[in-house]
């Protein structure tokens, strides 16, 4: 009886120095996602870019609550800011989403090695969807983002893009999506009213000042809003280079290849908060 309690109070001691020791991490996405408010601003984050005020409509939660646990996720590098061209005194939160995939594959790794998976293609379109994207000139990126968006899509996607002060279409743009096979000499800047009367799913605009003056369009499309940086903008180191409008790109096309899961999911489908 002695050497049984004796083997018994040793496995005990051996599991418990083994449980501390070998303790595995908790995965820094886990960590940061499983807490509540964290896990709605990144949920709101991940539909449109927000500012600080409509995070805290959104979640209905003090702005100092809301601002500290952002700095949480912009230390992680999961969410990044960008100075408003509208109001330099305003910032637009963004969410990394090639970040979180990467993260989110960290976790299911350490969980089990068997969780490891390629990325999965981009798919094609399954159901029709009207997409408008604008910008303040229509020259630049709206124009390329309709183009990528139709060149990953499909035929299966009707977007258009319009300004709200159309401008020629820049030459640099041109030479942008060439890199991608694309040819963008066709595009004829429009402006917005063009198609205001026009039925669309979603509107998705990609310039902080249009933003404010976006007019409203019937039948309650989905509203998102994408904080781009003009190229041509001055406050940019290479401002108005071809390397400016190649970054452009790669923003545009990294979003709209997340987007299009989004457009393949009905269920996915709201109004923006106003």
């Amino acid at each position: 009886m002695t050497v049984a309690v004796s083997m018994h109070q040793t496995t005990l001691m051996y599991r418990c120095h083994m449980s501390t020791r070998d303790r595995p991490a908790v995965p820094e996405f886990v960590r940061l996602a499983g807490h509540d408010l964290r896990w709605r601003l990144l949920h709101e984050l991940a539909h449109s870019d927000r500012r600080v005020r409509e995070l805290v409509t959104a979640i209905d939660e003090p702005q100092n609550l809301i601002s500290y646990h952002l700095g949480k996720l912009r230390g992680a590098g999961l969410v990044t800011i960008r100075r408003s061209s509208a109001d330099r005194r305003d910032v637009y939160y963004h969410l990394d989403l090639t970040r979180c995939a990467r993260f989110l594959a960290g976790a299911a790794v350490a969980l089990h090695p068997g969780l490891a998976h390629e990325r999965i293609p981009t798919p094609r379109l399954v159901r029709p969807v009207r997409v408008l994207f604008l910008c303040t000139g229509n020259s630049a990126r709206s124009p390329m983002a309709a183009a990528l968006l139709r060149h990953r899509a499909g035929s299966r996607v009707e977007v258009l893009s319009a300004g709200s002060d159309p401008k020629p279409l820049h030459p640099h743009a041109i030479r942008a999506l060439g890199g991608y096979g694309i040819d963008l000499t066709g595009h004829r800047p429009r402006h917005l009213t063009t198609y205001t009367h026009r039925r669309f799913d979603y509107v998705i605009s990609l310039c902080d000042r249009l933003r404010e003056v976006c007019p409203e369009f019937p039948h309650s499309p989905d509203l998102i809003h994408w904080s781009i940086a003009n190229p041509t903008d001055a406050d940019t180191e290479d401002a108005g280079t071809p390397a400016a409008f190649r970054r452009t790109a790669a923003e545009l096309d990294t979003r709209i290849q997340f987007l299009i899961a989004v457009l393949n999911d009905p269920t996915q489908h709201r109004r923006e908060p106003q």
